[in-house]
């Protein structure tokens, strides 16, 4: 069993609703979607360059995904998350938009914003105890050899290389997209994503997602929605 901490919408956001129809499935109730309609791209392609973000589920890593530590029970991490989400603020991402990772398209933010990374950085940290050592199988995926020093040092220290000063925020909406298809995949994205893009996100809850066996499904275990900023600043002495 493998644990993650990400950010996603609740089950019954609009943005869940029309991600999942993207991909092809829906990590709350479990249930699956045709293939959608690219123009200019094959059903066959469409399904394939969806395959991986539709295992893993319309989501933003916060902390990636982990086996519990020696001693920690899945009790007390919920225990731990219910804590959390009582006494971190939501905020809004000003602006999201679709951007693109390398060949991967997904939405983002438009710039990077210091409350966010806190935020990201926040979990990483806090959850740290409850994530087992990382197997000498898991590090040879990441291939260390050809990550940058700071890459590299994140994942020996937190066992994710995208994290602290690397994190960058995404919700992942394709696999590698060919350079000749990448217009073709823009522009139907652009299309079915218009009412989330240059907009505020709301960043107002935090999923724990799990997968009962390696190479399956991920799904949302629990989500629980962070605490209204409001009542936060009221507390705060």
């Amino acid at each position: 069993m493998r644990y993650a901490l990400y950010f996603s919408p609740a089950a019954d956001h609009p943005l869940t609703k029309t991600a999942s129809r993207w991909l092809g499935r829906d990590a709350f109730s479990g249930e699956r979607f045709e293939t959608a309609v690219v123009e200019g791209i094959s059903t066959e392609d469409v399904h394939a360059l969806t395959a991986d973000p539709r295992r893993y589920a319309f989501h933003a890593t916060l902390k990636a995904p982990f086996e519990l530590a020696e001693g920690r029970s899945e009790a007390e991490l919920i225990e731990a998350l219910e804590r959390f989400a009582a006494a971190t603020p939501g905020f809004d991402i000003p602006n999201a938009v679709i951007g693109q990772l390398g060949r991967f398209f997904a939405l983002v933010p438009d710039r990077v914003y210091p409350e966010l990374q806190a935020f990201a950085a926040s979990v990483v940290e806090d959850f740290e105890p409850f994530r087992a050592p990382l197997s000498n199988a898991d590090i040879a995926r990441r291939k260390p050899e050809s990550l940058s020093p700071e890459h590299r040092d994140n994942l020996m220290a937190w066992g994710y290389p995208y994290v602290m000063d690397e994190f960058r925020f995404h919700m992942t909406l394709t696999g590698q997209v060919p350079p000749e298809q990448a217009p073709a995949m823009r522009t139907a994205l652009e299309t079915r994503f218009a009412d989330f893009t240059n907009t505020p996100l709301s960043i107002n809850g935090i999923a724990l997602f799990i997968e009962p066996e390696r190479g399956v499904d991920f799904t949302v275990h629990r989500w629980l929605p962070l605490a209204p900023a409001s009542d936060i600043r009221k507390t705060t002495p």
